[in-house]
């Protein structure tokens, strides 16, 4: 699948999140230089492609929480009621 520039920078980005730990949209856009909804779409089109269950929401929610939370369970991302406990967890790129 050949992808364009800003879906290889994003997927480039998240796959840099160490597992056990997750990134905001907004995290991710302001590193790639674009806005967290375009982050959003990218990630529903060719997420699968990375670890996208390790993006979340400013507020820790996700609207896949139900299929996220197996691999939260499996990194020991901690969470409760479909939303990450962001304090806990959150990584900053450097």
């Amino acid at each position: 699948m050949e992808l364009d520039e800003l879906s290889s920078r994003i997927l480039d980005l998240v796959d840099r999140v160490p597992a056990g730990r997750v990134v905001s949209y907004g995290d991710v856009a302001a590193r790639a230089g674009t806005g967290p909804r375009q982050v959003g779409r990218i990630l529903a089109r060719v997420g699968h492609l990375t670890c996208w269950w390790r993006v979340v929401r400013a507020d820790g929610t996700s609207a896949v929480a139900a299929q996220a939370s197996r691999f939260w369970d499996a990194e020991g991302i901690p969470h409760r009621d479909g939303r990450v406990v962001l304090g806990a967890c959150r990584w900053e790129f450097s």
